[in-house]
């Protein structure tokens, strides 16, 4: 019986001590054993496994086993085949290794990393889904979107790099360029030997520009003259092919032209002092009788409708951009959680924390449920431009919702830099403007589900 006894105080006495680590008042009360023994021997065996339960408890909660940070709850990566998911996480392997690491860094200088793009070449990324005629891969846009939400998921500010080149460049090209056009372009910016850039937005014009944009265009014989400003034209900087949107003076209907960045007139402004995508590399473009040959106008482009036809499909690709981030400052969240201290254990383990963590998981869940089917649907060639622009609203109102709380959870330490998810807070409201204002979307699919047009 004295060795049962003697068994009993020493389990007691390391539990009690690990549950009362920092807590004075506990202390002296475990240094006063004989006194307990004495209490303890009045109880009977029933008694005593519960409170040897208890401590066993106390201890677990102290110390818990946490379970690995995954913001994909439903497994929407199952959606993909053996093969893309072999791309998926070469993608995020090299996100981990090379650009994790890095972003903050860049970030905080407003710089962009141009050695990365040498690993971007390797994992051939761009024209994912394009023909491979033009030297594409014809994989499908639930992959595409994936990857999307991938590299969002490390650095918004990258995926927005890819979202312009390969996305809005190349989209443009694909979607409203000749045949002739699409051979001598694609192949050079899916290897990305050649960078491109989306030149729409001016600084006067922004949600206007299916009918107000100031910029102009003259043909004259084989020769065309552009003059006007595009502003927050993300890549202009470094580019080697600019598209540029201008209205044709004579019939009044936008034009799309192939443009390089070396072009006589045409001159670009790094924009700084950003709070949002600060490694991307937005300019004012300013073009001053800039002579464009016909030879590289956008042959399939007649007005701004084949213009919408690119910021369709790029829309898609912002909404999975809002995924990622709102997926990246989760993670982080989470993980910061578990291992930050308050009142002697991790606050993961306090309700309010839990309750935050379960209904920022609930609104990225519901975004990839949302984008996943949306991809599908691209990829059955049946989306159109009202699922685009819902998926757009409902995916950056969320991603601004799910950082908001990020830097909540984590209190003053929220708007360090250092800890990622004040850059994560910071690029949702640029995700939350471009490509279309929440208002401008909504009042798409207004158009849509009521019959009537509120645009005027």
């Amino acid at each position: 019986m004295d060795n049962f006894w003697d068994d009993i105080g020493t389990k007691l006495k390391t539990a009690f001590e690990d549950a009362s680590k920092n807590a004075k008042a506990e202390l002296a009360m475990i240094k006063n054993m004989p006194g307990v023994l004495a209490y303890l021997s009045d109880m009977n065996g029933e008694e005593l496994m519960l409170l040897l339960d208890q401590a066993r408890k106390i201890k677990k909660r102290k110390n818990p086993k946490h379970p690995p940070i995954n913001g994909d709850f439903y497994d929407t990566t199952a959606l993909l085949n053996a093969e893309e998911q072999k791309v998926l996480y070469a993608v995020r392997d090299f996100m981990q290794s090379e650009v994790e690491p890095i972003a903050t860094e860049y970030w905080m200088r407003g710089d962009f990393p141009f050695h990365i793009l040498e690993g971007f070449k390797k994992l051939n990324l761009c024209g994912l889904t394009l023909d491979k005629a033009y030297g594409g891969r014809g994989m499908s846009h639930l992959l595409e979107g994936m990857i999307g939400e991938e590299i969002a998921r490390t650095d918004v500010s990258t995926c927005t790099f890819f979202g312009v080149h390969a996305g809005l460049a190349m989209h443009s090209i694909y979607l409203c360029g000749s045949e002739e056009q699409k051979r001598e372009f694609l192949p050079d910016m899916i290897s990305l030997d050649k960078i491109g850039a989306f030149g729409l937005t001016e600084p006067d014009v922004g949600s206007a520009a299916s009918m107000g944009l100031k910029s102009t265009c003259k043909r004259s014989g084989d020769t065309w003259t552009i003059n006007g400003q595009k502003k927050w034209i993300g890549n202009a900087t470094f580019a080697d092919h600019i598209i540029i949107w201008a209205k044709d003076e004579d019939d009044h209907q936008v034009k799309g032209f192939i443009v390089d960045r070396v072009t006589p007139g045409l001159t670009t402004e790094k924009i700084e002092d950003k709070m949002s995508l600060r490694i991307v590399q937005n300019a004012l473009i300013t073009m001053e009788n800039v002579k464009v040959s016909e030879e590289r106008r956008l042959q399939n482009c007649k007005n701004f409708k084949d213009t919408a036809r690119v910021l369709k499909q790029t829309r898609a690709g912002v909404a999975w951009q809002a995924v990622g981030c709102a997926r990246g400052a989760y993670e982080h969240t989470l993980d910061y959680t578990m291992k930050r201290q308050q009142f002697g254990r991790s606050i993961a383990g306090f309700q309010i924390t839990q309750d935050l963590l379960a209904q920022m998981l609930s609104q990225i869940t519901a975004m990839q449920t949302m984008v996943s089917r949306l991809s599908q649907l691209q990829d059955q060639d049946l989306m159109s431009d009202e699922q685009a622009s819902l998926a757009k609203v409902f995916c950056t109102v969320s991603c601004r919702q799910v950082t908001n709380l990020s830097r909540e959870l984590m209190g003053a330490n929220g708007i360090l830099v250092s800890n990622k998810v004040a850059r994560f807070l910071g690029d949702s409201e640029a995700l939350y403007s471009y490509e279309g204002t929440k208002q401008i979307n909504s009042l798409i699919v207004g158009r849509a589900i009521t019959g009537m047009s509120a645009f005027t």
